[in-house]
């Protein structure tokens, strides 16, 4: 009797290696229609938290004294920012190829003050700063003092990946860029009246006020200073950040502000968020606005929300203004600002766009 349930264990082994067997062979024919299902499925599900968050500088910026003429055109070109990164997102691309797309898009646009719509240093040059941020790697590239690049923010990452440093600056910077390919341009490309205006005007106040005589100008933020910056979330859960700046208006030649310092304007962290800031540049260095809302999130254990309005609150304490963008690895979104606007957009989780300016 112990032989024969012996033999017929074995039977029963055999049997259903056999099956195994035949089951693991039968699998492959069958595994690719099973493939061509799940991943899509996966695309789809995972496509949910992907996210795009865009901004075009923050300041004095009033219903009152913005025609609507003007007002859609500073929304169509948030809306074409947003669409150039969104796509990319929707097919599966990168945070990195988004945010780079989305700067580009706002860099070429003359509203905004980066690339064509920089503004004029107090030697009448323009002089352009930009960053990008990998949260995957934490990898980063920044340029600075820029006078002959068309898209900063293309230098910046072309830093990132070839360079072996994160930042460069100037002439250097722009032979580095002649080196790969990248055009330069003439300094004529960036002139547009609207900055060399507020050049004048703000000469002028300075003249002003030390005669104490002449007429009085209204110098708005708007005619100060001015930031564009994307920050993203792709399918495969990578952050990514991009900021890009032509400075601030009657700057001293040489001044490089909060964008292109790794940990202050710009910042990506997969473990935590990716932020891009825009306002007075030296008190967001200071307070080091990225870097501090990612610290409290890590180490707080802060939500992203709470985490973006502490750090503003504290460069508020300074006596800076301004906002910043961001978005978590879940793909929430915080869009705080101490001043009465900040041109933004994003993308909601329906794929529609939110093109938002005033408090």
């Amino acid at each position: 009797m112990k032989l024969f349930r012996i033999t017929n264990c074995f039977f029963v082994i055999a049997l259903f290696s056999a099956g195994a067997l035949a089951f693991a062979q039968e699998e492959p024919a069958s595994a690719p229609a099973a493939n061509k299902v799940r991943p899509d499925d996966q695309r789809k599900m995972q496509n949910e938290k992907v996210g795009l968050v865009i901004h075009g500088g923050a300041g004095t910026i009033e219903r009152s004294k913005m025609t609507p003429e003007r007002e859609r055109e500073y929304r169509a070109g948030l809306e074409r920012a947003l669409t150039a990164g969104y796509e990319i997102l929707k097919r599966g691309g990168s945070s990195l190829d988004a945010t780079e797309a989305a700067v580009r898009v706002l860099e070429d646009d003359p509203h905004f003050n980066a690339g064509k719509g920089a503004v004029f240093t107090s030697a009448g040059t323009n002089e352009m700063d930009a960053a990008i941020m990998d949260g995957k790697t934490l990898k980063a590239g920044a340029v600075a003092a820029l006078k002959h690049i068309k898209n900063p923010v293309n230098l910046a990452r072309l830093v990132m990946e070839k360079s072996g440093h994160v930042m460069m600056d100037g002439e250097g910077a722009e032979a580095f860029a002649k080196e790969n390919g990248i055009e330069l341009v003439d300094q004529k490309y960036f002139y547009t009246p609207e900055r060399w205006d507020a050049l004048q005007k703000i000469k002028a106040a300075e003249k002003n006020r030390t005669g104490g005589v002449g007429k009085a100008f209204v110098i708005t933020d708007q005619d100060r200073h001015g930031t564009v910056g994307a920050v993203a979330l792709d399918a495969s859960g990578d952050l990514a950040a991009a900021t890009s700046t032509g400075g601030t208006t009657n700057k001293r030649s040489g001044r490089i502000g909060d964008s292109p310092v790794i940990g202050a304007g710009t910042y990506a962290n997969n473990a935590t968020c990716a932020v891009s800031a825009t306002g007075d540049g030296e008190y967001f260095i200071r307070a080091t606005v990225g870097h501090d809302v990612s610290a409290l999130m890590e180490y707080r254990g802060m939500s992203l929300k709470e985490a973006a309005q502490t750090v503003l609150d504290k460069v508020a304490r300074l006596g800076g203004t301004g906002g910043l963008i961001a978005t978590d690895r879940e793909g929430n979104i915080a869009l705080p600002f101490n001043t009465s606007g900040m041109y933004r957009g994003y993308v909601e989780p329906n794929g529609k766009f939110a093109v938002e300016i005033y408090k």
